[in-house]
């Protein structure tokens, strides 16, 4: 979906693709017919943007296969769906039954993040529609905390000038301009927006910015005024957003309301869990590991990552961190210039959700996943952007 600024920008809105996922290039044209198109004809939508989840083998396999390359650019046009944006956080096994701490492997200090980004982008660059010049990646923040010294922290620095210097390439090459985006994490070397401020400083490339996920923004109880007062101070681009939002308690003192948020305490995805205190914030790895015992102080709101559906709040005493994306959203293509122009709708927990809270039908899934998108729309025709056919 394309909307005019009222400076005249087009921005794009998309959702991305890692709720079907995919790890071959057949699973990928599948999604395509299952899914998207689904999506796009329930939303009345001649054309739809999706924000593509490329798993390992599939990126390989376009990379190093032109006709691959153009057959799927085929299928995205007779499909009514184009591609400014992927998102290149999961490596593979993002359809696991146990995710967990996998998905930040392997992370910027390993070979492979590196020439799997760097593959992505030249698919990428195949892939934009004819009339946009520009895409965007999504990427690993550096690392999960643990194991990460100093060694592996200038081995990073180091991937992302290469993959800097290979972007520059690629734009000679192509005419196309693609920049990637650390996303911010709880749990991760770079978990706040203020945590990238330092590393993409040291980095010093113009194509190297933030992606900024307001879920992770909110899990963290980062203010989206200050976040992008820093952000702009510092001239760190703000190269994509992810709109999604947290799970919020108000009372996790209440017996009630830990039992409602042990519902979504499930084996498949990391809920990193957080309170803001006096003394900072404090936090878990883990939604079940907050609710056993005194692992998080309860006297104050808890956060948990966990992408809720951006139109649908649990029920109470539960609710969502959707004011935040609100917040962020005002800042981010609200003023008199966009600070970025790809927006990604990214709620990849659908099937994770509490049982009787997830769809029964990919029929309820693109409903649900319309749902979003139209709620999304309506924020930005709200803040004075004009919808494009």
């Amino acid at each position: 979906m394309r909307f005019r600024h009222p400076d005249g920008t087009t921005v794009h809105l998309a959702y991305c693709t890692n709720v079907h996922p995919a790890e071959t290039l057949d699973g990928v044209l599948t999604q395509l017919r299952d899914h998207c198109e689904p999506v796009r004809r329930r939303l009345g939508r001649d054309r739809l943007g999706i924000g593509l989840w490329l798993a390992k083998d599939a990126a390989h396999a376009l990379v190093t296969d032109p006709s691959a390359l153009r057959k799927l650019r085929t299928e995205l046009d007779r499909r009514g769906l184009e591609v400014v944006t992927l998102n290149g956080f999961p490596y593979e096994g993002f359809g696991a039954e146990e995710v967990k701490y996998r998905v930040y492997k392997p992370d910027w200090a390993d070979p492979e993040r590196l020439d799997h980004t760097t593959a992505l982008a030249r698919v990428l660059a195949g892939l934009l529609p004819d009339d946009v010049t520009d895409g965007t990646i999504s990427t690993l923040p550096l690392a999960w905390r643990t194991a990460y010294d100093a060694e592996r922290a200038e081995t990073s620095r180091t991937a992302l000038r290469t993959l800097g210097e290979r972007l520059d390439a690629i734009e000679e090459l192509t005419g196309r301009s693609i920049r990637v985006g650390l996303e911010p994490e709880p749990g991760c070397v770079v978990e706040t927006t203020r945590d990238a401020i330092a590393p993409l400083t040291a980095i010093g490339h113009d194509r190297i910015g933030i992606c900024v996920d307001t879920c992770h923004l909110a899990t963290s109880f980062e203010d989206p005024h200050t976040a992008f007062d820093a952000l702009t101070g510092a001239r760190v681009p703000v190269v994509k957003s992810q709109l999604s939002a947290a799970l919020h308690a108000e009372h996790p003192h209440l017996p009630e309301v830990r039992h409602a948020l042990a519902a979504f305490a499930e084996p498949r995805f990391l809920h990193q869990t957080r309170t803001a205190t006096a003394a900072g914030l404090r936090a878990t790895d883990d939604l079940d590991e907050a609710l056993a015992g005194h692992a998080l102080p309860d006297a104050s709101p808890w956060r948990a990552h966990f992408h809720v559906p951006l139109h649908a709040a649990p029920a109470a005493p539960l609710t969502s961190t959707l004011p935040v994306l609100k917040s962020a959203l005002t800042r981010l293509v609200g003023g008199p210039a966009p600070l970025t122009r790809h927006l990604e709708v990214e709620t990849y927990t659908w099937q994770a959700l509490p049982p009787e809270l997830r769809p029964r039908s990919r029929t309820q899934l693109a409903e649900g996943i319309a749902a979003e998108l139209a709620l999304a729309r309506d924020l930005l025709t709200e803040l004075g952007l004009k919808e494009l056919p």
